[in-house]
């Protein structure tokens, strides 16, 4: 199984809680739970999803953006601000995906656009 950085993703509760940036080996469960086509792989666009709707589960105030508060139990000051990449003191949609499917890449060692 690969080894993948996750984000806030997993803080929502669905799946185990984990902060961003920190390196997790994710189990059988936790694939299984973004594998929403059970084919024993966990694809980009199944990820790609996944993490837009856990997006939407950290904006608590539906504003499109995250906050720091809305993030604190997920990501340190350090995460958060690295996530925010024009430095505004939140963290877009498009923030949020550029960095998840960043890791995402990276995680997919093979080049094949699946993790496995």
């Amino acid at each position: 199984m690969k080894k993948i950085v996750l984000m806030s993703v997993l803080a929502l509760g669905q799946i185990t809680p984990a902060i961003a940036q920190q390196a997790a080996t994710m189990n059988q469960g936790q694939m299984s739970a973004l594998d929403s086509d059970k084919d024993g792989a966990v694809e980009r666009s199944e990820y790609e999803a996944f993490m837009a709707s856990a997006f939407d589960n950290l904006d608590k105030n539906k504003d499109g953006n995250l906050t720091s508060d809305e993030t604190k139990q997920a990501l340190n000051a350090q995460q958060f601000a690295a996530t925010d990449t024009n430095s505004d003191g939140k963290i877009s949609r498009s923030e949020f995906l550029d960095r998840v499917m960043a890791d995402f890449k990276t995680a997919d060692r093979s080049g094949d656009g699946s993790l496995k």
